[in-house]
C-alpha cells in the first residue's frame, strides 16, 4: 500500500511489542529503515500495549518495545523515553502485545485507515483523520459486530479487510491463534461499515508441539492471511502463513547414541534448576540488592546458560519450528 500517496508503495507491519513499524518505499524501490508510525497527537500507535497495573505480580506490566538497565544493583526499564525503576515493592514485568497491522480505506472516503489486531484477539479501526498524502491517525477503537458485540476470535488477531462477497464493499477477515480464519461481512455499505455475527471459515490447526508434534506436515497455529484471486477463476482465495512445530524424518539412535543422550540429560538436569533458581533471584521479588552479590549471580547465570547452550546442542532435537503457507481456494 502507499500510505502517504508519493507513488512508491509502502510496508506496514505489526510486530510482538505491539508497535507498528512503516517501512517507506523509495524511489529505487528500496526501502528506508522502519520508523514507528505515530498518531495526529505525534504518540506513538501501540494498541493493547502501554504502562498497567500488575494485579497478579502486584507491581507494573509494560507491554511494548523496552530497554533494560541495571546500574548500581538496580533494575530500570525505559519505555518510549521514560524510565522506570523496578523495585521489589513494585517490581517490573514486560511482554509483548503482538499487534498484526493490516492498510485498508475501510469508510470509503479516499485515505487509509488502520486495522489492528492484538494479543487477546480483539480488532481495533484506527481511523485516518487526514488525507491521501498527509495521514492523521485518530483515537482507536473496537471493531463490533451487531449481535456478538467486540470482534474477537481466540487470540492474536490478524485482521484483513477484502469484498470477500462481491458486493462492493469492504468485509474483515481475521486470523487467529489457534489457526482459525474467520469472516465478518459487511452488512452495511461501504462508507458506513456493519459487520455481520462471525463465521468460521477456516478451522483451528493442530495444536501439538514439542515431543507430541506431527511427523507429517500439519496445518499449525497463529493464522496470517492473505485475500487473492489466486486461480485466476473471479473468486477471491485465501493463503493462510502458521506457525506448526514437526518431529525430524530421522532414524533411531542407536544403543551408543541413547546412551550418550541419557548422559547429557542427566548433566542438564542440575544445571537447568540452578538457572531457574539463579533467574528468580535476579529479576523475581525479592530481588538481590547487593550490587556485588547481583553482578556474582549474573556472572554465574551466564557462564551456566552456555554450558546448557554447549549440552543442548549435542543432543538431538525432538522438533522443528516451520512457517508453512497453506492455499485454500473458493468452491
Amino acid at each position: 500500500m502507499d500510505l502517504d500517496g508519493d507513488g512508491h508503495m509502502d510496508i506496514l507491519s505489526g510486530s510482538w511489542p505491539g508497535e507498528l513499524f512503516l517501512f517507506r518505499g523509495m524511489a529505487d524501490r528500496s526501502f528506508a529503515a522502519p520508523e514507528m508510525l505515530k498518531d495526529k497527537d505525534d504518540e506513538i500507535i501501540n494498541i493493547g500495549g502501554g504502562v498497567r497495573d500488575d494485579p497478579d505480580r502486584g507491581g507494573i506490566l509494560i507491554a511494548g518495545t523496552t530497554e533494560w538497565e541495571r546500574i548500581d544493583g538496580k533494575s530500570f526499564v525505559t519505555y518510549h523515553g521514560k524510565r522506570y525503576e523496578s523495585t521489589e515493592e513494585r517490581p517490573i514485568a514486560t511482554t509483548g502485545a503482538a499487534s498484526a497491522a493490516h492498510m485498508a480505506d475501510w469508510d470509503d472516503d479516499g485515505d487509509y485507515d488502520l486495522l489492528v489486531g492484538e494479543f487477546y484477539g480483539r480488532v481495533y479501526l484506527v481511523p485516518n483523520e487526514g488525507t491521501r498524502t498527509s495521514w492523521a491517525f485518530g483515537k482507536e477503537r473496537t471493531m463490533t459486530t451487531g449481535s456478538q458485540g467486540t470482534v474477537k476470535v481466540n487470540g492474536k488477531a490478524a485482521p484483513v479487510a477484502a469484498d470477500w462477497d462481491g458486493d462492493g464493499d469492504l468485509d474483515l477477515l481475521v486470523g487467529a491463534d489457534d489457526g482459525s480464519v474467520w469472516l465478518y461481512r459487511n452488512v452495511g455499505s461501504s462508507n458506513v461499515p456493519k459487520l455481520a455475527a462471525g463465521v468460521e471459515l477456516v478451522p483451528p490447526g493442530d495444536k501439538r508441539t514439542g515431543a507430541k508434534a506431527a511427523k507429517e506436515a500439519c496445518r499449525g497455529t497463529r493464522s496470517k492471511i492473505c485475500v487473492a484471486d489466486w486461480n485466476g477463476d473471479g473468486k477471491l482465495d485465501l493463503l493462510v502463513g502458521d506457525f506448526a512445530h514437526q518431529k525430524p524424518n530421522r532414524p533411531e539412535p542407536t544403543p551408543d547414541e541413547q546412551a550418550k543422550y541419557d548422559r547429557i540429560r542427566r548433566e542438564l538436569e542440575p544445571i537447568q534448576k540452578r538457572s531457574g533458581e539463579l533467574f528468580t533471584k535476579l529479576n523475581m521479588a525479592p530481588r538481590v540488592q547487593d550490587k556485588d552479590e547481583g553482578e556474582k549471580l549474573e556472572k554465574e547465570f551466564h557462564e551456566l546458560s552456555e554450558k546448557s547452550r554447549a549440552l543442548r546442542d549435542q543432543l538431538p532435537r525432538e522438533y522443528e519450528t516451520h512457517g508453512w503457507v497453506w492455499l485454500f481456494l473458493r468452491e
